[in-house]
């Protein structure tokens, strides 16, 4: 009897694991439950985003402090509940049904969409033990911002085909960081005489390889020396590479919207 009374709660604990992983994953189809749920945590994080804006501002921020204090109480609450929950139904989540309960609550703990649930609690949670002096860290709230990719599947996608194409991605990123160190570097031999100041090293020359090829070109740092056509040349090279990342970048946004439309058809 004790046996069967415990099997029992068992199998009523399983069910409602599983029945809050369908509400916070939206998985069952149709799910009223779970679209406003996920709706609600929207609603939530906009706001947040809205009154971390609004409290910078002196006037405001004194004027509404107990409202933001309550928006930041009731988010606190809300958001750690969501973790704690999405922590204990780890184990229902596909890739990790074969690993024991602790180690797939370890693998959602160190993924990046528990990376970003950690986020959005942790400031406030470190804040309220923190000097006063660090208390700066309140302003990683707004990286609440990254819990609206869980709840939209056209970002979902992207970033799935983000991370597909990630080597094509870091190839953009490692052919722009060696040209800016290239460029910085012979601007450093040649202006270092000139403009101690602005090239004397080639980290100091770095800022103006990093305007230059991304075609800003601020104005502040310039060649005066003979090498003065360097300037142009290397902002040549800086559309060369931006044309280049950027045809990268929109065939994988391409990809991105061709995965979504083939799931909207199926």
């Amino acid at each position: 009897m004790i046996q069967s009374k415990q099997g029992h709660k068992s199998g009523d604990t399983v069910r409602l694991r599983h029945r809050l992983h369908e509400i916070l994953e939206q998985g069952a189809v149709g799910s009223h439950v779970g679209a406003f749920v996920g709706r609600g945590l929207i609603l939530l994080v906009v706001i947040n985003l809205v009154a971390v804006t609004a409290e910078s501002v002196p006037e405001v921020g004194a004027k509404y402090r107990a409202l933001f204090l309550a928006i930041e109480m009731v988010s606190l609450l809300v958001f750690s509940l969501e973790y704690a929950l999405r922590l204990w139904v780890a184990v229902e989540h596909e890739p990790h049904r074969h690993f024991r309960p602790k180690g797939a609550r370890l693998r959602y703990v160190l993924s990046p969409a528990g990376l970003i649930d950690l986020l959005a609690v942790l400031p406030f949670w470190l804040a309220l033990v923190a000097p006063n002096e660090l208390r700066i860290i309140l302003v990683f709230r707004v990286f609440r911002f990254l819990k609206l990719t869980r709840y939209s599947p056209g970002m979902r996608s992207l970033l799935d085909v983000i991370r597909a194409e990630r080597r094509a991605l870091f190839g953009c990123l490692v052919i722009f960081v060696g040209a800016t160190l290239i460029a910085a570097a012979v601007m450093h031999v040649a202006e270092r005489g000139a403009q101690p100041d602005k090239f004397g090293t080639i980290p100091d020359a770095m800022w103006w390889a990093i305007v230059t090829l991304g075609t800003v070109g601020y104005g502040d740092v310039v060649p005066v020396q003979r090498w003065v056509l360097l300037g142009p040349i290397t902002a040549m090279n800086g559309f060369l590479l931006l044309g280049w990342s950027t045809a990268v970048i929109f065939a994988v946004l391409e990809k991105a919207l061709a995965r979504t439309r083939n799931l909207s058809d199926d």
